[in-house]
């Protein structure tokens, strides 16, 4: 594996931790339950989707075909938004 896609790995590895973090702070911070939704559903999910590609990049170059992470990406890309908008209903109904 050669150095530029080592550091392309890295870099999403990085990004993807640094947007889960803020996702799960801006869980923990944010005032209502609203407020909160925007982390998990946000954040979480973009920086997943950047360790995910991390991770494809990563299985690409030993020559593998990588169709776990893409199943992932795209469970996770089409149940996040599902779930926030059920919390969300969830919510009003209960009049937080």
């Amino acid at each position: 594996m050669n150095i530029f896609l080592e550091a392309a790995v890295s870099i999403c590895l990085l990004v993807g931790a640094g947007f889960v973090l803020v996702g799960s702070i801006g869980l923990v911070r944010l005032p209502n339950i609203f407020a909160r939704l925007h982390g998990p559903s946000k954040a979480t999910t973009l920086g997943l989707g950047a360790i995910l590609i991390g991770s494809m990049l990563h299985q690409g170059a030993n020559g593998s075909l990588s169709l776990k992470e893409l199943s992932i990406a795209l469970f996770l890309f089409i149940t996040a938004p599902v779930v926030g908008h059920l919390v969300a209903k969830a919510a009003l109904r209960r009049k937080d």
